[in-house]
């Protein structure tokens, strides 16, 4: 499956959730800082970025060559936890009284430019260069793990396709290995050990 149809299958799973959070649990505990609200409006900005990316110039040149390269060597650069965190705020903020309803405007806009799109369109991050194709890859894995911490947040059940869990599993793994972390991860997942507090490879 393209990158672009499991990005609109975990696109169109995260909003069928978020369709069902009640008035009562916006301001309920998400992720860390977050409310449910900020936790939904962080998650939404996975589909945002990418309306955004594409309405600017494209870059002439690639400079991150994949998903993986994005999160083992560029990611960090431009992650301020605090400043993620106030972006999660505003985003929250942006969905408004009809969350659902705000995030399916969005997202029709997203993917009928990414479908206008040919296959090597080029994306720029920071004034560097990725594949759209390997742009959206991070985006999946942003919708998929963010899912389900809203559905863990909120005890509603998500419908996300277990393609799109592999695929972003498949991501995380490959950027663990990538940062030398492959052997911890295969030893976890195999029940040799368990991950060290804190572990994350994003």
């Amino acid at each position: 499956m393209s990158s672009a149809a499991l990005f609109a299958r975990s696109s169109s799973s995260f909003l069928e959730l978020l369709g069902q959070v009640s008035d009562d649990q916006w301001e309920l505990p998400g992720l860390g800082v977050w409310t449910v609200r900020s936790l939904a409006g962080h998650t939404a900005r996975a589909i945002l970025t990418v309306e955004s990316y594409l309405n600017q110039e494209e870059p002439s040149d690639i400079t991150i060559p994949s998903a993986e390269a994005y999160y083992s060597s560029v990611f960090s650069h431009f992650t301020d936890a605090a400043a993620v965190a106030a972006r999660g705020v505003e985003a929250g903020v942006w969905l408004g009284s009809n969350p659902a309803a705000q995030v399916s405007s969005a997202l029709t806009r997203t993917l009928a430019l990414v479908d206008a799109q040919p296959a090597n369109r080029l994306v720029s991050i920071g004034g560097m260069g990725i594949l759209l194709t390997e742009y959206l890859r991070t985006r999946v894995l942003e919708l998929v793990v963010h899912t389900i911490d809203l559905s863990r947040a909120t005890g509603i059940r998500h419908s996300l396709p277990d393609a799109t869990i592999a695929d972003a599993l498949a991501l995380a793994s490959a950027t663990a290995a990538e940062k030398g972390q492959g052997e911890t991860v295969l030893l976890a997942l195999t029940g040799r050990v368990a991950l060290p507090s804190g572990f994350s490879v994003v």
